[in-house]
């Protein structure tokens, strides 16, 4: 069952979430992958609800959202099992169903074709609306240093070499997994 929400009620608790680690999920090739993110934004463009996600060059979820250029946002309510963050951050959907591996139950989505994740119940249903290519030339040197260090692989799971691409969002349903 779910309980139909206004995002704005939320949008305290979705960027406190979101600053601890909230799962963006896709799907693609009847392949459902989930990955942890702690990088997001909640606003409006366009006179449209929107949340944006950035995502890595060389992520599995970026090959995904190419495919399917839909996803959810899937955010904690209370207790919850921190493992399931700790895997969708580490492990690669290239090698791991993290939803098998993580016994995670789907939840039939309203509108797209991505499912919520019931273990994390608040879920935003977002079709991506316009996408860019951060460009390297504009981030600063601080934070290319920090976020950029180009002697990591693009494989390791913390900060790496790829840029992120920004895939904006349009929420077109929202509820609570109940």
């Amino acid at each position: 069952m779910k309980k139909e929400i206004e995002v704005f009620d939320y949008a305290s608790e979705i960027i406190k979430a979101v600053n601890e680690g909230v799962l963006l999920t896709t799907k693609a090739d009847d392949k459902v992958n989930s990955m942890t993110i702690s990088w997001g934004t909640l606003g409006i463009e366009w006179g449209k609800l929107i949340f944006t996600v950035f995502v890595r060059e060389n992520r599995f979820t970026k090959q995904q959202l190419e495919k399917n250029p839909e996803f959810t946002i899937n955010i904690p309510i209370g207790e919850f099992n921190k493992k399931i963050l700790g895997v969708c951050g580490t492990k690669s959907g290239h090698a791991t169903d993290k939803i098998k591996e993580l016994d995670l139950s789907l939840e039939s989505p309203n509108v797209i074709s991505v499912p919520g994740i019931k273990e994390l119940p608040l879920t935003l249903e977002c079709r991506v609306i316009y996408k860019q290519k951060q460009d390297e030339k504009e981030v600063t040197e601080e934070n290319k240093n920090k976020f950029y260090p180009q002697d990591v692989e693009s494989s390791f799971h913390g900060s790496n070499r790829d840029y992120h691409t920004a895939y904006y969002g349009e929420i077109v349903s929202a509820y609570i997994i109940e």
